[in-house]
C-alpha cells in the first residue's frame, strides 16, 4: 500500500509546498549542520528528492532510494534539471542493495520510518541502514512529533494550499499506536477535482525509536527537536 502511495503521488508532490525549491534549500542548510564536509550520502526515502536534490546542490554526492518506482525516476530527473547528479532506485529499506560500509550518512527524513508498522520491520531496516555505514559513520531520522501527537490524537490536519490552487488535507483514523491517514488533494479547473490516497502510520515515540536504534547497534544516540522542520535523530555507527 504505501509504493503505490507514493506512485501515485510522484507526480505532484511537489505542490505541497508554495516554493518547492525553496524548501529543498532550507531543509539542506539545516540538515548540512549535522554531515561532514565531502560525505557520501544515502537517503533511503528520498521520495521526489526534496531532500536528496538540496543536499546535493550543496555538493554532496548523494544517492537516492525509495519504495516508489515512480518518485525514485522523478527524483532523478528533478536534480539533473537543475544540473546535479542524483542516482536514484527503487528499493525497500528493510533490503538496501548496497554494498557493507558503502556511506558515511545514511537519511531517512520526512516521517519515513514509521511507514514500517513493527518493531521486527523497524528494526530490519535500521539494521540494514547500519550495514551500509562506514565505522563511524552516522544516521539521521526524522519523523513527526509523536510524543505529542500520541497524547493529542489529533483527527484531521489544517489544509495547506500550493501552487495553482492544489488544497491538501489528511483525516487520520486511529487504531491503537497506530492511525491511517487519507490524503485529500483537491484541484481547482473548471471545476474541482478529489483524489483521495491512503497510507498506514506507527505513531512511534522518540524514546521507542531510540530502544530499536540502540538494538540495531547504533552507539550515540541524540535527539535534537528544533533542528529541523521535524524532530531529527542523530546516531553513530560504533
Amino acid at each position: 500500500m504505501t509504493g503505490a502511495f507514493y506512485d501515485e503521488l510522484a507526480g505532484t508532490y511537489d505542490l505541497m509546498f508554495s516554493d518547492w525549491d525553496a524548501s529543498m534549500a532550507r531543509q539542506a542548510a539545516q540538515l548540512a549542520e549535522f554531515i561532514p564536509p565531502g560525505a557520501r550520502v544515502l537517503d533511503c526515502a528520498c521520495g521526489i528528492g526534496t531532500q536528496a536534490i538540496g543536499l546535493a546542490l550543496r555538493g554532496y554526492e548523494v544517492v537516492g532510494a525509495d519504495l516508489s518506482p515512480k518518485a525514485a525516476s522523478r527524483a532523478r530527473v528533478e536534480a539533473s534539471a537543475r544540473g546535479v547528479s542524483l542516482p536514484s532506485l527503487a528499493s525497500d529499506m528493510r533490503a538496501l542493495p548496497f554494498a557493507d560500509a558503502s556511506f558515511d550518512v545514511v537519511l531517512a527524513a520526512d516521517n519515513a520510518l514509521p511507514h514500517l508498522l513493527t518493531s521486527d520491520d523497524m528494526l530490519a531496516a535500521l539494521r540494514e541502514m547500519r550495514r551500509v555505514l562506514r565505522p563511524g559513520g552516522r544516521l539521521m531520522l526524522s519523523t513527526r512529533d509523536y510524543d505529542e501527537i500520541r497524547r493529542e490524537r489529533p483527527l484531521s490536519t489544517p489544509p495547506l494550499v500550493g501552487p495553482g490552487r492544489v488544497v491538501w488535507f489528511q483525516l487520520w483514523h486511529w487504531d491503537g499506536d497506530q492511525y491511517e491517514l487519507e490524503m485529500f488533494r483537491l484541484h481547482e479547473a473548471d471545476a474541482w477535482r478529489v483524489l483521495v490516497g491512503k497510507a498506514r502510520y506507527w505513531a512511534i515515540t522518540r524514546q521507542e525509536i531510540t530502544e530499536l536504534v540502540e538494538r540495531a547497534g547504533f552507539g550515540y544516540v541524540e535527539w535534537l527537536p528544533h533542528a529541523y522542520y521535524q524532530p531529527l535523530m542523530v546516531a553513530a555507527n560504533g
